[in-house]
C-alpha cells in the first residue's frame, strides 16, 4: 500500500523510489569508478595527499547526505533511523571501497581512509542538522 507524501509523490511506488535512490546509486558509482584508477596522484607534491584526502571528506559527506534524503522520502522510519542507517550505509560503503582498492594496482586498502571517510559521513550529518538546505525534492 503507498501512501501520498508532503512531496506529492506516492510512498512506495517504483518511480518515486527510483527518483530518490538513482543519485545515491550513481553516486557510488562514481566513487567505485574513481577508486578503479590505479596510481591515482597529482602533479602537486605535498598537497596531493591533503587535496586526495579533502575530496575523500566530500565524497562521503555528500553520499551521506544524498542516502538521508532517499531513507527519509521512501521509508517510514525515524529521524533517528534513517539518520543512523545513512551512517552505516556510508561508513560500509567506505569500507567496502577499501576492500575494492586492495585488486587496483597500485592502490591499496586503508583503514586510515575509512576513518576519513567516515568524518566525511559525520559532516555531512552536521551539514543538514545545523545548515539550512533547500527542502525541495
Amino acid at each position: 500500500m503507498s501512501t501520498k507524501n508532503n512531496d506529492g509523490f506516492r510512498r512506495g511506488a517504483v518511480g518515486h523510489t527510483v527518483i530518490f535512490w538513482a543519485p545515491v546509486a550513481a553516486w557510488c558509482g562514481l566513487i567505485f569508478t574513481l577508486s578503479s584508477i590505479p596510481h591515482l596522484a597529482t602533479p602537486w607534491g605535498g598537497w596531493d595527499l591533503i587535496l586526495r584526502k579533502c575530496a575523500h571528506m566530500v565524497e562521503y559527506a555528500l553520499l551521506f547526505l544524498l542516502t538521508v534524503r532517499a531513507l527519509k522520502k521512501t521509508t517510514d522510519f525515524s529521524a533517528k533511523s534513517y539518520l543512523t542507517g545513512a551512517f552505516l550505509f556510508t561508513v560500509l560503503y567506505a569500507a567496502s571501497d577499501e576492500f575494492h582498492q586492495s585488486f587496483v594496482p597500485g592502490r591499496g586498502p586503508s583503514v586510515i581512509d575509512v576513518g576519513i571517510d567516515s568524518c566525511g559521513a559525520l559532516a555531512g550529518f552536521l551539514i543538514q542538522k545545523y545548515v539550512p538546505l533547500r527542502r525541495a525534492v
